[in-house]
C-alpha cells in the first residue's frame, strides 16, 4: 500500500497564531503514488504537492518519507500532528490506523487541496475524497446493516449525515415514494435519490475534479414518481389508457386491472366516472387523474390527499340547492325572483367561453387570413354562449346594429379569456423559476410557443374595454368603426410575428410533448381544467390565427345595418380595410418567411453552395430534377438538380450532400 505522512496545517495554523515556537511543520510521505494520479494542470501529484507545501503563506512544510506506517501511528507526536495519506480503505494498514485515531485522508483530498491552494480540511473521520463535500444527506427505508455501509461511503467521500429531515438535507436516500420523510422532500424540493447514486459515485472517488452533487450526474439516480406503486385506470378511453400505462412503467411504477388487490392507487376519469364498482379497501388510494400527471410533472409522487375522488354533485345543482332551502319570506315577488335565478344557474353549459367543436384544429387552414368566408371559428359560433351573461342592455327592440355589436363585444370577451387563460394556466407556470424538479422546457422553446401572445392578448384586452363601454351606453350614433381604427398599428405589430410561426409553435409542441414526459403532463393537467374546455394547447394557440377574419366578418354585419347617412358607415369601410391591411402584411410576411426557409433549405442542402445565394430580395421559384444531356456543366447522363429562383438559375448534382 501506498502511505503518505502530511503535517495537518488546519491546527497549527491556530498554534502559529497562538505561539512563536513552530514556523516550520513537518510533512512525511510514504514513497510516490500521487504521481500516479491524472489532473487536469498537466502536472504530475508530486510536483503540484511539493509546490503547494512551498507555496502556503500560512505554514511551510518540511517534506520527509518513510515505509513502515507504524513508524508514526502508533502514538501521539509531540511535536507534529499527522495525516496518513492512504489509498486502499480497505486494507490492513488502514484498519491499523484507525484503531490508534490517526487522521486518515486519500491521496485525491490532498490532490484536491493542491489544485486549489488550499490547506487541508479537518474531518473527524477518515476522509478518502471530496466527492461529497457540503452535502448532507438523510436516509429513510433502509435496514440497519445496508445503511451503515452507505454512511461510511458517504463519510469517506466527504458528506454528513443527519437522522432527521431539515431544511439543511440536500439530499434524501430512499427506495421507494412512501414515509414521511419522502412528503417533506417532495414539499421542499429536496434531490430524492436512490442508493446506487452514492456507489456510483463511491467509484469516482479517484477523479478530484468530479462532485456527486452536480446535476448532469445525479439526475440518472432520481426515485421515479411511481416506485412501488401499483396504479389501475378507471373510465378512460382504451387509447388514453394504454397512455398512461406505458408512462406507469417509464416512470417506475406497475399497473393492474381495476379491482386488483396488489393495487395501491386507482386512478379515475372523473368526468366520465359516476359511480365507483366497489367499495375501495382503506389502503387503496382512489385520486383524479390530476395526481397522476401532476406526479410525472414534478417528477415526484404527489400526495394523494389533494387529488381524493370523490362523487361530485353537479355545482349548478349544488347552488340551486342552497338557493332553495334559504329562509325566504313567503312573497310571491321574492319566489319568483328564486325560480328565474335557479332558471339562470341551470343553464351551465352557456359559461364557457369555448365554442362547440366543430373539427379539430389540425383541420383548420393556415392558409391566406384574407379567405374570411371560411374562417374556421365564425363568430356566431359564440354569439349564443354569453348573451346571458352579458350586463348590456335587454331591450328586445334593439335594432339589429346594435345586436351584431353587441356580438362583436361578446366574442372579444370570449377571446380574451381564452388569451388570459393561454397565458395563466401555461406561459406563466412554464416560465416560473421554482418550478419542482426544474425547469419543464428551456426558456428558447416558451418564447418559441408563445411567441407575441402577451401583446396580443394587450391590445385586445383594450379593444374589449371600448367595445364594452360603447354598448353599455349605446346609441346609434356610438362609431364601432373608430374602435378598431384606434388598435389597427397596434394589431398590425402584435398579430405577423405569431402568426407567421405559428406552424414552428405548433411543432415545438408536438416535439417538446413527445420528448418530455413532464411537458406532457403538464398539458394533461391543465387541459383537464374547466377554463381550458377539454381543450389542447394546440387549439387554443390558434385562436389569435381565426380572430381577425372573425372581426371582418362581424364588421362587415354592422356596416349592412348601417345607412348610409350615418357617420360610423364609412368609418366601418375603413376599419375593415385596415383589418385587411393588417392581414395582407401578415399574409406577405409569410410568404417572405417561407421564402427564406426555402432557401435556407436549398443552403443547408447543397454541399460547397455558395454564401452570395442568400439575399434579402430572393426567392426560390421552382425545384426541377433532371438529367444532364450534354457534356457542361454537368456530365452527360448525370443526374442535376435545379434550382430556379425570381433572379437566376442554380444547377448542382444531384447526390448534393
Amino acid at each position: 500500500s501506498c502511505l503518505h505522512r502530511l503535517a495537518a496545517m488546519d491546527r497549527w495554523v491556530w498554534a502559529i497564531t497562538k505561539t512563536t515556537c513552530f514556523d516550520v511543520e513537518e510533512l512525511v510521505l510514504y514513497n510516490t503514488c500521487i504521481s500516479r494520479f491524472p489532473l487536469v494542470t498537466g502536472q504530475c501529484g508530486t510536483c503540484l504537492l511539493l509546490k503547494w507545501a512551498r507555496s502556503l503563506p500560512e505554514v511551510k512544510y518540511c517534506v520527509r518519507f518513510t515505509d513502515d506506517v507504524k513508524e508514526f501511528g502508533d502514538g501521539e507526536n509531540t511535536e507534529f500532528e499527522t495525516v496518513f495519506v492512504l489509498e486502499d480503505f480497505d486494507s490492513s494498514d488502514y484498519s491499523y490506523l484507525y484503531k490508534h485515531d490517526n487522521r486518515i485522508v486519500g491521496p485525491p483530498v490532498v490532490l484536491h487541496c493542491a489544485l486549489r491552494e488550499e490547506p487541508l480540511p479537518f474531518f473527524s473521520r477518515p476522509l478518502y475524497s471530496t466527492t461529497m463535500l457540503h452535502l448532507s444527506l438523510c436516509f429513510t427505508g433502509f435496514r440497519n446493516k445496508e445503511e451503515v455501509k452507505l454512511v461510511n461511503l458517504v463519510h469517506h467521500m466527504g458528506g454528513a449525515i443527519r437522522k432527521d429531515f431539515s431544511a439543511k438535507v440536500t439530499h434524501l436516500i430512499a427506495y421507494s415514494t412512501h414515509g414521511e420523510k419522502y412528503k417533506l422532500a417532495v414539499c421542499m424540493g429536496t434531490p430524492i435519490l436512490t442508493p446506487t447514486w452514492i456507489h456510483k459515485a463511491w467509484e469516482h472517488r479517484d477523479d478530484v475534479q468530479f462532485h456527486a452533487g452536480d446535476e448532469a450526474f445525479r439526475t440518472e439516480f432520481k426515485v421515479p414518481p411511481f416506485q412501488d406503486c401499483v396504479l389501475s385506470f378507471l373510465g378512460f378511453s382504451d387509447d388514453d389508457k394504454v397512455n398512461m400505462e406505458e408512462r406507469t412503467l417509464k416512470h417506475g411504477g406497475r399497473y393492474l386491472e381495476v379491482g386488483d388487490e396488489k393495487c395501491t392507487h386507482m386512478v379515475v376519469e372523473e368526468n366520465s366516472v359516476k359511480e365507483l364498482p366497489f367499495v375501495p379497501s382503506k389502503r387503496l388510494y382512489v385520486v383524479k387523474q390530476e395526481w397522476f400527471w401532476g406526479s410525472i410533472q414534478m417528477d415526484a409522487r404527489a400526495g394523494e390527499s389533494m387529488y381524493c375522488y370523490e362523487k361530485m354533485d353537479s355545482p349548478v345543482m349544488k347552488k340551486a340547492v342552497s338557493l332553495l332551502s334559504l329562509n325566504t319570506p313567503n312573497s310571491n315577488r321574492k319566489r319568483r325572483r328564486l325560480r328565474d335565478t335557479l332558471a339562470q344557474l341551470t343553464k351551465g353549459t352557456e359559461i364557457s367561453p369555448f365554442p362547440p367543436r366543430k373539427r379539430p384544429s389540425g383541420e383548420v387552414s393556415m392558409g391566406s387570413l384574407l379567405d374570411i368566408s371560411n374562417t374556421p371559428e365564425t363568430c356566431k359560433d359564440l354569439a349564443g354562449e354569453s348573451s346571458s351573461h352579458s350586463s348590456t342592455p335587454t331591450n328586445l327592440k334593439q335594432s339589429a346594429r346594435w345586436q351584431v355589436s353587441k356580438e362583436l363585444y361578446q366574442t372579444e370577451s370570449n377571446y380574451v379569456d381564452i388569451l388570459h387563460t393561454v397565458l395563466k394556466l401555461f406561459k406563466l407556470p412554464l416560465e416560473k423559476e421554482d418550478q419542482v424538479g426544474g425547469p419543464i422546457l428551456a426558456q428558447e422553446e416558451i418564447k418559441t410557443i408563445f411567441g407575441s401572445i402577451p401583446e396580443i392578448y394587450d391590445v385586445h384586452t383594450r379593444i374589449k374595454a371600448d367595445l364594452e363601454e360603447l354598448v353599455m351606453d349605446w346609441s346609434e350614433d356610438k362609431s364601432v368603426g373608430d374602435i378598431i381604427l384606434k388598435y389597427s398599428k397596434d394589431l398590425v405589430k402584435a398579430y405577423p410575428p405569431f402568426v407567421n410561426f405559428f406552424e414552428m409553435s405548433k411543432d415545438t409542441i408536438v416535439r417538446c410533448e413527445k420528448q418530455k414526459p413532464r411537458f406532457h403532463a403538464f398539458l394533461k393537467i391543465n387541459q383537464s381544467k374547466p377554463e381550458c374546455g377539454r381543450q389542447t394547447l394546440v387549439e387554443l394557440l390558434i385562436r389569435p390565427v381565426q380572430r381577425l377574419p372573425s372581426v371582418a366578418l362581424l364588421l362587415n354585419d354592422i356596416k349592412k345595418h348601417t345607412a348610409d347617412d350615418r357617420p360610423d358607415k364609412i368609418t366601418l369601410e375603413k376599419a375593415i380595410e385596415s383589418l385587411k391591411e393588417v392581414m395582407t402584411h401578415i399574409n406577405e410576411d409569410k410568404r417572405k418567411t417561407e421564402g427564406q426557409k426555402q432557401i435556407f433549405d436549398v443552403v443547408y442542402e447543397v454541399d460547397g453552395c455558395p454564401a452570395n445565394l442568400l439575399s434579402s430580395h430572393r426567392s426560390l421559384v421552382h425545384r426541377v430534377e433532371t438529367i444532364a444531356l450534354g457534356d457542361q456543366p454537368c456530365d452527360r447522363g448525370e443526374n442535376v438538380t435545379l434550382f430556379l429562383f425570381n433572379d437566376c438559375l442554380e444547377v448542382t448534382p444531384a447526390s448534393v450532400t
